[in-house]
Parts: C-alpha cells; sequence; structure tokens
C-alpha cells in the first residue's frame, strides 16, 4: 500500500513552509514563479495526489478557548497561541475567528454563526461540550488537551514534569510538593505523573500530603492560597514545591512574601510554561520553557495536512534562574 503524501512531506522536501506548499498547490498569490513551480514538481515526484486539494481547501478556521481560560493569568499562556494561529492563518490566506464557548452555551448554534470549515478547540473543555463538539461534521484539532483517538497538539507535559522534579532533587530538596488545580486538566495531570516518575526513579516516597489540589473557586489567588495553607501547616512542611503552572507560582510567591518565608532559602518554588512575567519575578522563577508559537502553528499544518498521528508532543527545555 502506497504512501500517502501529505503537504508537510512536501514541504519538507521543498525547504519551505506548509504554508507555501498550501499557496502553490491553490495557486494563491505571495509566491515567487520560480518556488511555485518548484513545488508543484516536487508534488507530482512524489505522487501527491492532486484530486484531495477539493476536499482538503480550508477557508476559515474557529479559534474555540473554553471561557474558564479567559483571564490574565491563563491569557499570559493562550495569547501568543492565538497570535501564532493567526500567523500561520494569515500565511496560508485563511480566514480566523475566535469563538470563547462555555458547558450552558448551545455548540451547534454558536459554531454555526462563525460558518468555519475547521475547528481548534484549545485548552481544558468539559467532555460534555468536547462531545456535542465531536458531532460537528468539521475537521477539529485539540491545543493544549488530549484525547484518544483525536489529533493534538501538546507541550510534552511529562517530560517536563519529570526533568522539573529531578531538578529540585539534584538540588538536594526532600520534601518536594505539587500544588495542582484541577487533574482534569490534561496537562496537569501529565505534568503530575512526570514529578510522581521521577521521585519513583529517585527512590523517594513522598506522604500524599504533599500533594495538594487547589479547590474550585472563582478567583485563583484565594484557591491557593487555601491549598497553600494546607502545605505549610502540616508538621514538616515541604523545602520545595512544584506550582503546575507559572501563575500558580506566582501566586505561591507573593504568598511567601506576605508571610515571611524566604525564596528560596526556606521554600523554592518551580514554576511551568516561562510566562514572559517569570524572568521579571524577584528571585526570577525557575520554569518548562514552552514553545507557545510552535503548538499554534503546528496546530494550523496539522488541519491543513490531515495528519494521521494523535497527540504531538513538543519538546520543551528548562528554564534555571534564581527561585530552586
Amino acid at each position: 500500500m502506497l504512501k500517502t503524501v501529505r503537504v508537510r512531506d512536501i514541504a519538507q522536501k521543498a525547504g519551505v513552509s506548509v504554508g507555501a506548499v498550501s499557496r502553490a498547490l491553490n495557486h494563491r498569490p505571495g509566491l515567487s514563479e520560480e518556488t511555485r513551480l518548484r513545488v508543484m514538481q516536487i508534488a507530482q515526484e512524489m505522487g501527491y495526489d492532486f484530486s484531495r486539494l477539493r476536499d482538503e481547501k480550508i477557508k476559515k478556521i474557529l479559534f474555540i478557548l473554553h471561557r474558564q481560560h479567559n483571564t490574565a493569568s491563563a491569557m499570559n499562556f493562550y495569547s501568543p497561541v492565538l497570535l501564532a494561529v493567526e500567523d500561520a492563518c494569515r500565511e496560508c490566506n485563511i480566514a480566523l475567528s475566535f469563538l470563547a464557548m462555555g458547558p450552558t452555551d448551545n455548540v451547534t448554534q454558536q459554531v454555526r454563526q462563525h460558518s468555519p470549515d475547521a475547528l481548534l478547540c484549545v485548552g481544558f473543555i468539559e467532555p460534555e461540550l468536547m462531545a456535542e463538539l465531536r458531532k460537528l461534521p468539521q475537521p477539529m484539532v485539540l491545543v493544549d488537551h488530549a484525547i484518544p483517538g483525536m489529533v493534538s497538539i501538546n507541550p510534552d507535559n511529562y517530560q517536563g514534569g519529570i526533568v522539573l522534579t529531578q531538578h529540585l532533587i539534584e538540588k538536594g530538596y526532600h520534601r518536594i510538593a505539587f500544588l495542582a488545580s484541577s487533574l482534569a486538566h490534561y496537562s496537569i495531570r501529565q505534568r503530575e505523573k512526570g514529578y510522581r516518575q521521577a521521585l519513583f526513579e529517585a527512590g523517594m516516597l513522598m506522604s500524599p500530603q504533599y500533594e495538594v489540589t487547589a479547590p474550585a473557586l472563582t478567583d485563583l489567588t484565594p484557591s491557593l492560597e487555601y491549598a497553600l495553607d494546607e502545605l505549610m501547616a502540616l508538621p514538616e512542611p515541604p523545602d520545595a514545591l512544584f506550582c503546575y503552572n507559572d501563575a500558580a507560582a506566582i501566586v505561591t510567591m507573593n504568598y511567601c512574601h506576605q508571610n515571611g518565608i524566604r525564596v528560596p532559602e526556606d521554600l523554592a518554588i518551580v514554576g511551568f510554561d516561562d510566562i514572559d512575567l517569570s524572568s521579571h519575578l524577584t528571585p526570577a522563577l525557575t520554569t518548562i520553557a514552552i514553545d507557545k508559537e510552535s503548538l499554534g502553528k503546528r496546530a494550523v499544518e496539522e488541519l491543513i495536512c490531515r495528519s494521521s498521528a494523535d497527540n504531538i508532543l513538543l519538546p520543551v527545555q528548562l528554564r534555571l534562574r534564581n527561585s530552586a
């Protein structure tokens, strides 16, 4: 059986972007004639099925974000993703629209108003809401979320959790706690699994008391402070804290400043995401860097290429600073 030639395959062979290949195949402006002819020739040589073009054309993408992410702290992460999606759409002459959706919304009606050809669902979405989205006919890619059998683009949260915890172990910390919000979130769940795996590999048995989940409150700060009170009231409080993301780490650092807890002397703190503010804190935050622009760009490419892959993982990097 012959392997299906994808737009991504042609782009790699030609040394151009997926957007450039899309422009060439669909006879759109924005390319030199030399590049257009070279891409078309490579597509022919590779055996690309040009009859697929009619079905593959995407003129409008709908970017769907859950209303719970429409906060200042969450948008520090999702804004760069959205901007990267917009850049990738512009390169491919694709229109982009945005929809903030919640569990009480009429999914079919809301999506129909935008008339999209494809959907990008970004961040956590409840199973009930996702079930309604999956009934829609448009192709869909998930970003910062994963469901078996669906194409998704994610940072390697699990590996990031391992690397970050290993760093704390190597620094000599013995009571390493994990601060989570809802473990229903795929990314947080994977980070916690990485945390546990690193402890297991190091032969460190951590009491379940060192894993706390902030209660579900409307305001992030009091929710996290409640969980931090619980941790710091332990007979042996943690000497290091893995916060599920940078926004939680920032709240934790403020909590420490208000309660006379020195960072990192009394409590080392690490985050995850490397949002812009992380490097400007005092002390600067040790965290895991995620290429948010690549998340957005790759998501658009997958909608164009129709990859058969499920969960596509992008590499992450440890950013060593002064908080741990």
